[in-house]
């Protein structure tokens, strides 16, 4: 059964400096940085890095952020920040960062959540916990794998869907708060995993889960009740 994917101690403890290229709007809250880093090693779709920011004064702070963007030759990544009230780190990007800053990244960082388009793929991510996830399906389209791959994407409304204008065929939106006339609206129920996993792809899905606590524990509930193994669910949270 596919397991961890090995990460490079002596890589992933190197930092680089990453300018910033480009800031892209995805929601009223939610803003997506794309940064050159020379060096970058590469990565595989899930993982995360950390941020390192230093103020003039010496004084740093650090984040750790899932990578957005699919991995490519390009020696850029993307990283999709909501902006948290009172947040340090993201405060700064959303209300200071402009093209031509520059950063410390250090990564890739983590093994366990990582998809590297070997099987298929059942993804299950409410708010900034699609970013990892999306990063999956990017590589998924790039590399045009026939492996079938899905997404649940929840978000309260639909200008609060993170990436909502890229998303094609194989994600379904869920929305807890409101949505256009005639969509449902709603937590994310067994009605929207159990077909998924009624049927399933030759070998079965690989699940993985990424949001807040609450979405989490929720989301893997549904996922076992519907008859996904425990052992073939994988689990980013936050919050």
């Amino acid at each position: 059964m596919p397991g961890r994917i090995g990460v490079s101690e002596q890589t992933a403890s190197v930092w680089r400096t990453a300018t910033l290229t480009e800031i892209r709007r995805e929601t009223p809250r939610a803003s997506t940085f794309r940064f050159a880093v020379p060096g970058w090693p590469g990565h595989v779709p899930g993982q995360h890095l950390m941020v390192r920011l230093t103020a003039g004064d010496g004084y740093t702070a650090q984040r750790h952020y899932s990578i957005a963007s699919a991995p490519d030759d390009s020696g850029h990544i993307e990283l999709t920040l909501d902006h948290v009230s009172d947040g340090e780190v993201s405060g700064w990007f959303h209300t200071v960062a402009r093209p031509g800053d520059r950063i410390e990244v250090r990564g890739p960082l983590s093994g366990f959540f990582a998809w590297p388009g070997d099987r298929p793929a059942l993804l299950l991510g409410a708010g900034s916990g699609v970013v990892p996830l999306m990063s999956m399906v990017r590589h998924h389209r790039a590399r045009g794998l026939a492996l079938p791959l899905r997404l649940l994407a929840s978000a309260r409304r639909p200008e609060d869907l993170i990436y909502g204008r890229e998303y094609g065929a194989e994600t379904t939106a869920v929305f807890t708060r409101s949505a256009a006339a005639g969509v449902p609206v709603g937590r994310m129920a067994a009605a929207h995993v159990a077909p998924l996993l009624a049927q399933q792809p030759p070998g079965g899905w690989e699940a993985y889960v990424c949001g807040s606590n609450s979405f989490a524990e929720h989301a893997s509930r549904l996922l076992v009740a519907a008859g996904q193994p425990v052992e073939r669910i994988r689990i980013e949270r936050f919050g």
